[in-house]
């Protein structure tokens, strides 16, 4: 089963995602504060880290990027996914998109998506 961390900015947003994938078959846990992922990923083994990306505070692409290069050299076989409001971020839409073709990020998606489109994506991202 595989297990997953998620870290949003908004907690009902971390809820739904968590329901949705635990529909699937996948071991789901929430984390509030940004400052607990690294902690959390490393209590729960995760295979999967899904971090949302924003304009401000601690969620800024580059605090994400710090927190990916973290994980990647404590476990470089766990996905790091990074997830964005491309319609209200475009700018970091972009920058997110080119994190997945030179090979910084296993995944992306847009908060737009369906959640079976969500659930299909973290399936195959394992």
């Amino acid at each position: 089963m595989p297990r997953v961390v998620v870290n949003c900015q908004n907690y009902m947003f971390s809820d739904m995602i968590r329901r949705t994938l635990r529909t699937g078959d996948f071991h789901v846990t929430v984390v509030d504060d940004p400052a607990d992922v690294i902690g959390e990923f490393n209590n729960t083994a995760a295979n999967i880290v899904l971090l949302e990306v924003t304009g401000s505070g601690p969620w800024t692409f580059s605090r994400r990027m710090e927190l990916r290069k973290i994980i990647q050299r404590v476990d470089p076989d766990c996905k790091i996914v990074f997830m964005v409001d491309e319609k209200a971020e475009p700018e970091i839409a972009d920058k997110i998109k080119q994190a997945k073709i030179d090979g910084l990020i296993d995944q992306f998606i847009y908060s737009s998506i369906s959640a079976g489109y969500l659930k299909a994506v973290m399936e195959t991202t394992v």
